[in-house]
């Protein structure tokens, strides 16, 4: 009652991952520190990419793409997860659930289609080396991009118009901390399954198709690899093999648990621990394991540093 005596009949609370005490002190600390990491490495990403021609490349150009779509990930959550917790007041207006949602659809489909360009990349790349300038060049890349934000946002749109028409009753507050449909599902006073269902066709797309491919490109990678005579190159590509499977993993896995599993199944605290992993950790974790363990990204970051450093002297 506290709670919704702080709302009009359209806003709704989020009672987040933790309450104004001084025991939730640490991990608002730690939320902080893991959104300013997250932006500024994603952001450094970006402008290396731009800058330096030598990663003027299909694979990174993909890879701008997915440090944008992690940087708005991010921000479309966690700041306002900051300010409720400054602030004491859990409420979110509809408009701000329906643009909260919205964009976090958009981007979760998106990042999951762009992922699998990623991997088709590699695959390409190891696989088929010779046939790599035409079957991705930079209109093929530009192309992947492209449809991914597209098929992303109209995915989100289809969603958002149709979950935003339920009537909710009684309690407006949703214990997550953002306004993910799975948890707003539960809230609605109306049979739902006919939406549920539209969800596992999304998922099917979105999430098992794209994983699919993923770990089939990633087994037909490792399978070229151990067909090479160099021990060194066959360690390199599983260690870089490995990581990326562990992130695709930690992305796709909770994400498919989420969204694929049937709404009696769901329970607060196990929703807004498997968010984490894709909302929170995976963005962060994205350019650590995609771009600055390469060794042109590394080399980039020296040659800028060296270069400004030349000048400031």
């Amino acid at each position: 009652m506290e709670f919704e005596n702080q709302t009009n009949s359209r806003d709704f609370i989020l009672l987040g991952l933790f309450s104004s005490s001084q025991t939730s002190l640490v991990f608002f600390s730690f939320l902080c520190i893991i959104f300013i990491i997250t932006v500024t490495e994603n952001t450094l990403m970006i402008l290396l990419i731009h800058k330096n021609l030598r990663l003027h490349t299909p694979m990174y150009f993909l890879l701008s793409h997915l440090s944008f779509m992690d940087i708005l990930h991010i921000s479309n959550i966690v700041p306002k997860m900051i300010a409720n917790f400054l602030s004491g007041s859990r409420t979110i207006s509809f408009a701000g659930c329906g643009f909260q949602v919205f964009l976090s659809l958009t981007l979760l489909g998106g990042e999951c289609l762009l992922l699998a360009a990623m991997s088709y990349d590699r695959y390409v790349a190891i696989c088929n080396p010779l046939r790599y300038p035409i079957l991705m060049n930079e209109h093929v890349s530009i192309l992947m991009a492209f449809a991914s934000w597209l098929v992303g946002t109209i995915n989100s749109t289809v969603h958002t118009a149709y979950a935003l028409q339920f009537p909710f009753c009684g309690s407006r507050a949703i214990d997550h901390f953002f306004y993910e449909v799975p948890a707003m599902l539960k809230l609605s006073c109306v049979d739902t399954s006919h939406y549920k269902r539209g969800m596992y066709v999304s998922g099917i797309i979105f999430l098992v198709i794209p994983f699919s491919i993923i770990f089939a490109s990633y087994v037909q990678v490792l399978l070229t690899v151990l067909q090479m005579k160099s021990s060194e190159a066959w360690k390199k590509s599983f260690s870089t093999c490995s990581f990326h499977m562990i992130v695709i993993m930690m992305y796709y896995g909770p994400f498919i648990f989420t969204y694929m599993r049937p709404k009696s199944h769901h329970t607060p605290g196990q929703d807004k621990f498997l968010a984490i992993f894709y909302t929170i950790l995976t963005p962060t974790l994205n350019p650590i394991i995609y771009s600055f363990r390469n060794k042109d990204v590394l080399t980039a970051m020296k040659n800028v540093l060296l270069t400004n450093f030349l000048l400031k002297r």
